[in-house]
């Protein structure tokens, strides 16, 4: 018993981290694979304003051309199972209502083991943000971006043959 008292006060005085939360890690995960590409990417990639990409996914602010000007950025955990969110585990709420578009993130994007899937997700939600809401250049997009950023992208077969992007001018990496 005696061995027990300094590992309970240890934990008194040294409590467990807390969780950290899966939107703030995949953000900045997504922003260190965003980094990481950045020298190799040029001005506009796949039509997407890479400049504008970087100021939406780090700033949370940017200029569109696609979406006609200066556009703020929201984002909104949902709590429920909306329509949407029993389809994905986050979406983008476009075109912009008052200047501004809403990223939101649903349950499912929480789920355990998912961290590669997160940082994906949010790549590719901030391209609809920037570029419009083609799904086979945001998928391309965000799969060039951990391509240039960690030697491979995150595995997207089944998405891209249900969004037909085999037939779209965009390819995977």
């Amino acid at each position: 018993m005696r061995f027990l008292f300094p590992i309970l006060l240890a934990a008194l005085l040294f409590p467990a981290p807390a969780l950290a939360d899966p939107v703030n890690v995949a953000f900045n995960a997504a922003i260190t694979a965003f980094e990481r590409a950045g020298p190799r990417l040029a001005a506009s990639e796949m039509g997407v304003d890479v400049t504008a990409y970087g100021d939406a996914l780090t700033l949370g602010r940017f200029t569109s051309a696609y979406w006609g000007g200066e556009i703020g950025l929201d984002v909104a955990e949902s709590r429920q199972a909306d329509r949407d969110c029993a389809r994905f585990a986050a979406y983008v709420r476009i075109p912009p209502q008052d200047g501004r578009v809403g990223l939101v993130i649903c349950p499912q994007f929480s789920a355990e083991g998912t961290d590669a899937l997160r940082r994906l997700t949010i790549l590719h939600e901030m391209v609809h943000v920037v570029a419009g809401p083609d799904e086979c250049r945001a998928m391309a997009f965000a799969a060039r971006i951990e391509h240039l950023a960690l030697g491979s992208f995150t595995p997207v077969e089944r998405y891209w043959q249900a969004n037909d992007c085999a037939a779209s001018a965009f390819r995977l990496p």
